[in-house]
């Protein structure tokens, strides 16, 4: 059993001693520490704060262990905190792996697991409301902050500023490989903290970078890196869009040989590939080529990291999000462009942006050079291609007339990529704000208030006008929490020293875990028990207070407003009109009438849930209401390029509705829809549940780390609370598309089983010639209307099921049958059904 590093902890913890114990082991492990690496050490067992700006790949991380490891000598808690979770995560398993599972915890908002452990690692957000709430008097005597460039980011910055301003007992490691000039937080740490504080840099990389313009159309250069052996090579976009069209039109290029793509296919084995994107990535993988960004499923983009680990993919073609400790190992990063949409306009890149992407080129312990190429914008490669036909004749060279770049597009040439690989990174600039939250949290710390208040407004780091600015806000907010009735100040102060006081409990996690889940809660009790569409509201009450995934609201708007389109040219509206009216159409709202009066009634009481806008929508209820799977919800609205959003977003809504909902009023169908969203979600990708429940649940190391393994989600038919429902929505969507005479997408369905687009349209002819309409209301999917016999006859791992129509009449002698095979339901993860007849009954 290898040793763990909290096992060489000295007695007595002097700093030599910490420091020889800790680079024993870390040369133990292979880990011999750069120079940079052994400065910072010896400044941080000597309890200086250390400011820690060396390239990508220079091993901060170890430094940042070397700082738990001297907490845990000197008996002092250290927190690690980073911008995602997901960073968070990762780090927790590592920690727990080198200290011990017991030593180490993790808080991120959505669950805690041990707390209260020496080592905590945390998003950044919860590490300052932590110092918001508790201040010098928080059991935190170091801090690691990862990343810390996130300083500078508008809508978060101010999560990175906090801990500095409100735990001056603490002891701070900054780390981040473009922070640019320092001098400002150097002696701002010293200032509060009473500690030295050092700055470690280092230009030097461990794996020396090159950088290269390339005046080459892009599939050229890739041909030339590959033929230079400088693969594996990581191409870089800045949409989803171009990365997946970049990586198709490399199909055509010779990547791998086919021994190589054998050694492909075997490392893919048994892996899931679903339709849709899921088809179009095994194809490209299978070729040599893979992508990578947000958008995608999380088990696609670990199997394409681990498939780039092992040498296998050649290249990857994904978006700039590498540059945020994305774990795809490179030799090569290729820039496609210099300019990026930040979300409100295109421009350059910023200094730090381009070294924090190209930084990613050049693996320790697998390369000796990283490279950065940088491609020339398509008309100046056009340029150069023209310049070159024209050889050396001064008359050919005079005459070749130079392409313009198009207009109203940014673009850049070699001068621009001169000045962004000579530029310092640009210096960080304070965000600082404050909210309702903020507040709160500094009120509900022992003390008094208004001193804690004034200190973090005066003493932050912006400047004066600008701190002006944030005291009037402060006091508006404070009035408004008094009018509220959420605040109350006292005559006389408590027994903490608080001269005001919180009037509301507020939640451990407050404002950080979906901050309207009070308000949820409480506007539950609103919806009638007893209606037929209670449960689907309950979800329409979750929906509101979760984050928007805008590509789903656009794609669900666009089927809106094109289905109201047809509606009206069916009934002869002009196209003025037309046009006006579609201005009103948005994405599904349900409940949005109630929702708002709620809203403004709770805010009455409640003033800081304005800065968490309510929005209403229906993701999850879509997907009920048209008993859709994972894979038809994301072709419908073709969402193929978005499934990962969708999948997070369900994950959110799966996540609210377990921790929201009251178990006393979750009915029979709520729970069912409960359980058939997580096994949706688990048989999609189990990697997006596993760890969040045995995290929310508090199990042990050996099922956490289980949860962290990538692997195959068990068969869908275990859950059998949560696969019948899967098999109501599967005959239920026969309803549907029968209801809507959508022939052809029954046969798609159901043609393998000989029921094609034209037999099902015969068959229902009776039906419609007798009855008309199908029903697809609420009765309609009731259970009455659906009979399953589970096994009938000693008939093994089978179902038959019989599906009732809901006619005008009430008769219910009309639908069809068919069987459920679980077999081949598990091995698909979904119900798979074969139909047997159609017809009366």
């Amino acid at each position: 059993m290898t040793r763990l590093l909290a096992d060489l902890l000295p007695a007595p913890p002097d700093p030599d001693a910490i420091f020889d114990a800790f680079t024993e082991w870390a040369t133990g492990t292979g880990l011999e520490p750069y120079p940079a690496q052994t400065e910072a050490l010896i400044e941080l067992v000597s309890g200086s704060n250390v400011i820690l700006t060396t390239p990508t790949g220079s091993g901060k991380s170890l430094v940042a262990t070397g700082m738990h490891f001297a907490g845990l000598a000197q008996g002092r808690r250290t927190f690690y905190s980073a911008p995602i979770k997901a960073l968070v995560s990762e780090k927790f398993f590592a920690l727990c792996d080198i200290f011990g599972a017991e030593r180490v915890g993790m808080l991120t908002g959505d669950a805690a697991v041990n707390p209260t452990a020496p080592i905590v690692c945390c998003t950044a957000e919860v590490l300052a409301n932590i110092a918001l709430r508790e201040g010098a008097a928080a059991d935190i005597g170091g801090v690691v902050m990862d990343e810390f460039h996130f300083y500078a980011e508008p809508d978060r910055g101010w999560a990175w500023q906090v801990p500095l301003l409100e735990l001056p007992q603490a002891q701070f490691l900054l780390m981040s490989a473009t922070l640019g000039d320092v001098t400002r937080f150097q002696e701002d740490l010293t200032a509060r903290t009473g500690r030295a504080t050092a700055v470690v840099t280092s230009a030097t990389r461990p794996i020396p970078l090159l950088y290269s313009w390339a005046l080459t159309p892009v599939h050229e250069t890739i041909e030339d890196l590959l033929m230079a052996r400088q693969a594996p090579i990581y191409v870089v976009h800045f949409t989803q869009k171009e990365a997946l069209e970049r990586a198709q039109s490399l199909l055509s290029v010779t990547l791998c040989t086919r021994e190589q793509k054998d050694e492909i296919a075997a490392a893919i084995g048994d892996f899931r590939f679903a339709r849709g994107f899921g088809a179009t990535l095994s194809k490209l993988v299978r070729h040599g080529v893979g992508v990578h960004h947000a958008g995608m499923l999380p088990k696609y983009r670990r199997l394409v990291e681990q498939l780039t680990q092992a040498g296998l993919l050649k290249v990857v073609c994904g978006t700039d999000t590498l540059g945020v400790g994305i774990n795809v190992p490179i030799r090569t990063v290729l820039l496609t462009g210099l300019a990026k949409y930040d979300g409100h306009r295109t421009r350059i890149l910023k200094a730090r942006e381009f070294h924090q992407i190209a930084g990613r080129a050049g693996r320790a312990g697998f390369d000796t050079t990283g490279y950065c190429v940088v491609q020339a914008p398509e008309h100046l490669v056009e340029n150069a291609r023209r310049v070159a036909k024209a050889g050396d004749d001064p008359v050919k060279l005079k005459r070749v007339q130079k392409v313009k770049p198009p207009d109203g597009q940014v673009s850049w040439n070699e001068d621009t990529y001169n000045r962004l690989v000579n530029a310092e990174p640009e210096p960080l600039v304070s965000r600082m704000r404050v909210t309702h939250s903020m507040l709160l949290n500094v009120i509900a710390r022992p003390g008094d208030g208004f001193e804690h208040m004034r200190h973090l407004l005066r003493e932050n780091h912006e400047d004066r006008t600008r701190q002006n600015k944030l005291i009037r806000r402060a006091i508006r907010i404070y009035r408004e929490l008094v009018a509220g009735g959420v605040v109350a100040k006292l005559a006389q102060p408590d027994e903490t020293g608080r001269w005001v006081v919180p009037r509301v409990e507020l939640q451990t996690n407050f404002a950080l875990n979906q901050p309207l889940s009070p308000f949820a809660l409480a506007t539950l009790e609103l919806l009638d028990p007893e209606s037929e569409t209670f449960a689907l509201d309950v979800v329409s009450v979750l929906e509101a207070t979760l984050e928007d995934p805008r590509p789903v609201l656009m794609a669900q708007q666009y089927a809106a407003k094109g289905e109201a389109v047809n509606a009206m040219k069916a009934e002869g509206i002009e196209y003025d009109e037309r046009m006006e009216l579609l201005e009103d159409i948005t994405w599904p709202k349900p409940l949005e009438e109630l929702l708002e009066a709620a809203y403004e009634t709770y805010r009455g009481g409640h003033p800081w849930i304005a800065e968490f806008p309510l929005s209403p929508k229906a993701v999850v209820r879509d997907m009920v209401e048209r008993a859709m799977t994972f894979g038809e919800f994301v072709s419908h609205y073709g969402l193929a390029r978005s499934e990962g959003i969708v999948l997070r977003y369900l994950g959110d809504a799966y996540k609210a509705l377990r921790q929201t909902v009251p178990d006393e009023i979750k009915t029979s169908e709520l729970t069912d829809l409960i359980e058939w969203l997580g096994e949706l979600i688990r048989q999609t990708d189990s990697s997006l549940l596993d760890e969040w429940e045995a995290l929310a649940e508090g199990v042990d190391r050996a099922t956490l780390a289980a949860a962290a393994e990538p692997r195959e989600p068990k068969g869908v038919t275990a859950n059998t609370r949560a696969f019948t429902v899967l098999v109501r929505n599967a005959f239920f969507r026969r309803v549907l598309l029968a209801a809507r005479h959508r022939w052809a997408e029954l046969g798609q369905l159901d043609g393998e089983s000989g029921w094609a687009a034209a037999d099902w349209a015969s068959a229902m002819q009776p039906y419609f010639a007798e009855y008309g309409p199908i029903s697809t209301g609420p009765d309609a999917r009731g259970p009455h209307l659906l009979v399953v016999e589970k096994e009938p006859e000693g008939r093994k791992r089978i179902w038959t099921v019989r599906q009732i129509f809901d006619d005008p009449n009430g008769d219910h002698d009309w639908g069809f049958s068919g069987e459920v095979d679980l077999d081949a339901s598990d091995e698909l993860g979904a119900a798979v059904v074969r139909i047997t007849s159609v017809g009366p009954h």
